[in-house]
């Protein structure tokens, strides 16, 4: 059903059977404890710093664990809280893995030192240049798009094709979004900042924020509610809230998906592209069987069970897409290399303060 292990995973595998046999073999006595009996196989581990929370990642790690033997210990919290524990933790950290969304976010924990520049010809194989560290540091695993929900009752398509719309005068008062400080956004920013420069890019976010039906409240699923509501007729979003709407158990949310609909507006030079990714941590006392892990979630298999519940869209070529993402519309992808948005995330920030983006 799915291609081979790769070749990291392969050599984790080996590893461990030779390993069972040597303990087997006649050839050498097995080493003991102190009481004479059999020592146990040292455990195999992985520890994994991730932000992500769905329940689907179980079955992820219970799968992993099968074809390896080697088992995942998961710790999950925000993006800010794991960053500032790995520093307090240093040289002593148990983490092996880091796992957030955004590329964003990475480049932090790039920043502070907190990841390994990895080589692996497996990575390098199945995911994208610009969708990775050119140094290694992090590798892009699920991708996302930032785009505009609109009410298709009062916004024609036509009207949004460009991020830069939404700081025009059509759309005075009629604009939702989260604040600035949000990592989707300062990313969405320093795109712009690439392509239009910062001062073409001050004047956006200035307009933008001159145009907002309301301040800055909620996450993305709240904008998109809102412009089900009438409170807005735009807002910015990424793509998977509004695929989750229209794919929940929930009347109230279909109905909220049905009222609005998505543009994947070029910010510059095509939509928008952001990641799920992750990294080797800088002092990861198992660094193989990190190594390995990634490379799992690089499978095919690994791929499929990564954005099953997210929505995001598979980085692999030929794993099927999660329901209710084959019927989207993207258009033209930006290939902006992701290390751009972290390095032009304080700029970012700077603009929108000037720009009176709360």
């Amino acid at each position: 059903m799915f291609s081979r292990l790769p070749t990291r995973l392969s050599a984790v595998l080996i590893a461990a059977s030779a390993a069972s046999l040597a303990a087997c073999g006649s050839g050498s006595p097995a080493a003991t404890d102190a009481t004479g009996e059999p020592e146990a196989a040292p455990e195999q581990v992985v520890n994994l710093y991730s932000t992500r929370h769905y329940d689907s990642d179980q079955e992820l790690y219970d799968a992993f664990e099968a074809q390896t033997g080697i088992q995942v210990r998961a710790r999950e919290a925000g993006s800010a809280q794991l960053l500032e524990t790995m520093r307090a933790e240093g040289e002593d950290s148990p983490a092996d893995v880091v796992i957030a969304a955004d590329a964003g976010t990475l480049w932090r924990f790039k920043d502070a030192g907190l990841t390994a520049a990895t080589q692996s010809d497996v990575l390098s194989a199945a995911i994208p240049a610009e969708l990775r560290d050119e140094e290694g540091h992090w590798y892009g695993l699920a991708k996302r798009y930032r785009v505009i929900a609109y009410d298709p009752a009062l916004v024609q398509p036509e009207e949004i094709d460009e991020m830069a719309d939404l700081a025009g005068e059509r759309f005075d008062g009629e604009v939702c979004a989260r604040s600035s400080s949000n990592i989707y956004n300062l990313s969405l920013l320093g795109e712009i900042v690439a392509h239009a420069g910062p001062e073409a890019a001050e004047n956006w976010a200035r307009d933008v924020a001159g145009n907002f039906a309301r301040d800055p409240e909620g996450g993305d699923t709240a904008q998109i509610e809102a412009v089900a509501a009438g409170a807005c007729s735009v807002a910015i979003s990424n793509h998977y809230y509004w695929v989750r709407l229209s794919q929940s158990g929930s009347e109230a949310d279909r109905e909220a998906a049905s009222k609005t609909a998505l543009s994947f507006a070029s910010a510059g030079n095509g939509v928008h592209v952001n990641v799920t990714a992750a990294s080797v941590a800088a002092n990861a006392p198992n660094p193989d069987e990190a190594l390995a892990f990634i490379e799992f979630l690089a499978s095919p298999e690994g791929q499929a069970m990564l954005v099953a519940e997210t929505r995001e869209f598979p980085i692999v070529e030929g794993v099927p897409l999660p329901e209710g993402l084959d019927a989207l519309d993207i258009g033209t992808e930006s290939e902006l290399p992701l290390s751009v948005l972290g390095e032009n995330q304080a700029e970012a920030q700077q603009i929108y303060d000037r720009a009176g983006w709360p």
